[in-house]
């Protein structure tokens, strides 16, 4: 058996498990993916007037932290550009002070004016539940007002998108690793990897890329192409629409309300891409033969 690589930073850890292959059990080394909680705490008001409020608390993989939080505030309303968040500081929880960096503290700008019930009302709490309670896609309409991408652009070819799933694997370095997790990568119309980032969360793999796009000044991503590594929920379409994506790409299988919800948002939504074939759900007149 070929040694293990050390798992990279906090993403992935050692445990010992007990391996049967056919009547043998032998002893070795695993290595899983880190699950762990993250507090999203808001820092808000105008200066010399500042609150704190604990926001949601979502389960992730650590790592690009300040991505996640960043694509996370993007696609609920909270901020609408980068310049809305002022800064992203990694606290202690107070109860647990040894555990550094299981609350992120978002800092935003003093003219941004936060709707708590509004807020308290439509955030999740997990890592695999999604937007519970968004129920519909006037509910999405009414809180982010996504502005639809150019209807005429980008235009991929068939062969481009062929290619995505397996530079996409090449680049899951810690899923090579452990198996455990989902994601996200973001390519360019011409089909090049621009980055890649994973999660034991699907939707937080995929606020970790437009998260790190806001934070960099690239949204809206009206130009590039989104492929996430399983199906293409109702949350994931809702989020590509905030962040201006004109094509959204899943390994897996499209829902009925993510087929209506890309149709009613100007996104174009393929789903199979795997094995040389996909299926176009929505506004097909991107994908070029």
């Amino acid at each position: 058996m070929s040694a293990l690589q050390p798992p990279p930073a906090a993403s992935a850890e050692r445990t010992t498990v007990q391996r049967v292959v056919g009547h043998t059990v032998t002893s070795a080394t695993d290595l899983l993916a880190v699950e762990a909680p993250l507090e999203i705490s808001l820092a808000y008001g105008p200066v010399g007037q500042r609150q704190t409020h604990a926001l949601a608390v979502t389960m992730r993989t650590p790592g690009h932290d300040a991505e996640l939080v960043a694509g996370f505030l993007l696609s609920e309303g909270v901020v609408q550009q980068a310049a809305d968040i002022e800064a992203l500081t990694p606290r202690a929880d107070p109860r647990r002070p040894e555990e550094r960096g299981n609350v992120l503290r978002a800092e935003l700008a003093p003219g941004v004016v936060l709707e708590l019930d509004r807020l308290e009302r439509h955030f999740y709490t997990t890592s695999s539940c999604g937007v519970c309670g968004k129920t519909s896609i006037a509910a999405v309409r009414a809180s982010s007002c996504p502005t639809p991408p150019p209807a005429d652009s980008p235009r991929v070819s068939a062969a481009i998108i062929h290619a995505l799933p397996e530079r996409q694997r090449a680049a899951q370095r810690v899923f090579e690793q452990t198996g455990g997790l989902h994601a996200t990568a973001l390519f360019s119309a011409a089909g090049e990897l621009l980055l890649v980032r994973e999660d034991v969360g699907r939707h937080n793999a995929f606020d970790k890329v437009v998260g790190a796009a806001l934070l960099a000044g690239q949204v809206p991503l009206s130009q590039q192409i989104i492929l996430v590594s399983g199906r293409a929920s109702f949350e994931l379409v809702q989020k590509a629409a905030v962040a201006g994506v004109a094509i959204l790409a899943a390994v897996g299988a499209p829902s009925s309300l993510a087929v209506e919800a890309a149709e009613e948002f100007g996104l174009t939504l393929l789903g199979f891409v795997r094995n040389d074939r996909f299926n176009i759900y929505t506004h097909a007149h991107r994908i070029t033969d």
